[in-house]
């Protein structure tokens, strides 16, 4: 079964190289989406992919990298129309900041 999500993480999230864990783990995983920084000082994602690799995704991002410190993975169904948020032909992305 696929699963489409969104992601909302909040604690000691940026600074960390918490994007480039969730591009690393989305790509190893084959999942498709983009996550970004958000000026509140969280990180958001959009992921679509396979159920139990979207589930070992999230729990990455609960554990997140060594120097981060995640207080919160809010996880909710995403719209669809939020994949369109990545460039064209790109399977998973890091978009810029909101």
């Amino acid at each position: 079964m696929r699963k489409l999500v969104h992601l909302s993480i909040k604690g000691l999230v940026q600074g960390v190289g918490f994007r480039a864990l969730v591009e690393l783990e989305a790509g190893m995983r084959g999942l498709g989406g983009w996550v970004r920084n958000r000026r509140d000082g969280s990180v958001e994602a959009v992921v679509f992919g396979d159920e139990h690799k979207v589930d070992g995704l999230i729990e990455a991002c609960r554990k997140g990298p060594p120097s981060s410190r995640v207080v919160s993975v809010d996880v909710r169904d995403a719209d669809p129309a939020a994949l369109n948020l990545r460039p064209a032909g790109e399977k998973f992305a890091a978009l810029p900041t909101v």
